[in-house]
């Protein structure tokens, strides 16, 4: 077990609250426990972001609002989910935006670390393994980043001592595997999940949409098309979303598709051609200089179409 030695010599939080015209920020864990500990610890819910807030991140933070009487907001640009290609330098850094976003919003209190305070001793030599899940689709394409994204989610869990959790649907593996590290490691946490946020021409909202030039961003539009294609689709079958979804990639050139799958929500695994039911749909491609991903919920099968949610949320 280490100290908190780096801790002791921050200054106080802020003891600003929401209903003083802003959320409370903390930005070590001496100061986040104060803070913590004026909070119901019975009704907390939290929002884990990594800075650059949208409106979707809004979303999560005003849905969580509805249903818990605090909210609290984590930012922190967590090293360990970056790969060696990949620059976390020129990841969008928004701070005081964000902290905006958070006070329009109704958080109580922003825990806001840098990564010695997560990370006290370096890098952890004791990670959480995200197992076979996570050597797929992204992760294949992304070797760690899943276990370096479970790593920091189950320690802000703890510091924050949350009672819920509220993550977006657009990383539908991410949140898969948030819930069976919960699940499996019986954390105490009840893990809701919200509905992707799109722009009004159908765009997943994203903090690397920053990175898009103006016609990036038109050919990026062909990500949310190809599901809303296949999903009007799905009333066929499994074969009949693939090629709807293929349809709509093949006639935009600039956009280099790294995988587009129908897979089954618990397990990733293709759905085969005799399948009903709920599957995901999910694609990743790079528009320009950027990794873009997005999916969609569908119900497979006469009936069938596109869903928020799963209903097992």
């Amino acid at each position: 077990m280490t100290t908190d030695s780096t801790d002791t010599a921050a200054a106080p939080a802020d003891p600003r609250g929401a209903s003083a015209g802003g959320p409370a920020l903390a930005r070590t864990r001496d100061e986040l426990r104060t803070a913590r500990a004026a909070l119901d610890d019975g009704d907390v819910a939290v929002v884990m972001t990594m800075g650059a807030l949208h409106d979707g991140h809004a979303t999560l933070i005003r849905r969580a609002r509805e249903t818990h009487a605090h909210v609290v907001v984590t930012i922190f640009l967590n090293p360990l989910q970056f790969g060696p290609k990949e620059d976390l330098s020129r990841y969008p850094r928004t701070f005081d935006a964000d902290l905006q976003i958070c006070a329009a919003a109704g958080v109580d209190l922003v825990f806001a670390p840098t990564p010695d305070v997560i990370y006290p001793d370096g890098d952890p030599g004791v990670r959480i393994s995200a197992g076979p899940l996570g050597d797929v689709l992204e992760g294949q394409s992304r070797p760690g980043h899943f276990d370096g994204m479970l790593t920091v989610v189950a320690k802000l869990m703890h510091v924050t001592r949350c009672t819920s959790a509220y993550f977006g649907q657009k990383d539908a593996q991410q949140l898969l595997l948030i819930r069976r590290m919960v699940r499996d490691l019986d954390f105490p946490v009840r893990v809701v999940s919200v509905p992707t946020v799109r722009e009004a021409d159908g765009l997943a909202m994203s903090s690397r949409n920053t990175y898009l030039t103006s016609s990036d961003r038109e050919t990026a539009l062909c990500l949310s098309a190809a599901l809303r294609a296949g999903a009007a689709a799905a009333a066929e079958g499994p074969s009949a979303i693939r090629r709807a979804a293929r349809e709509v990639l093949v006639h935009e050139p600039l956009a280099l598709v790294d995988y587009l799958v129908l897979v089954h929500p618990e397990t990733l695994q293709d759905v085969p051609e005799w399948y009903r039911g709920e599957a995901l749909l999910a694609v990743a491609g790079r528009i320009g200089t950027t990794r873009l991903i997005d999916n969609l919920p569908v119900l497979v099968g006469p009936g069938g179409g596109p869903l928020e949610i799963f209903t097992h949320d």
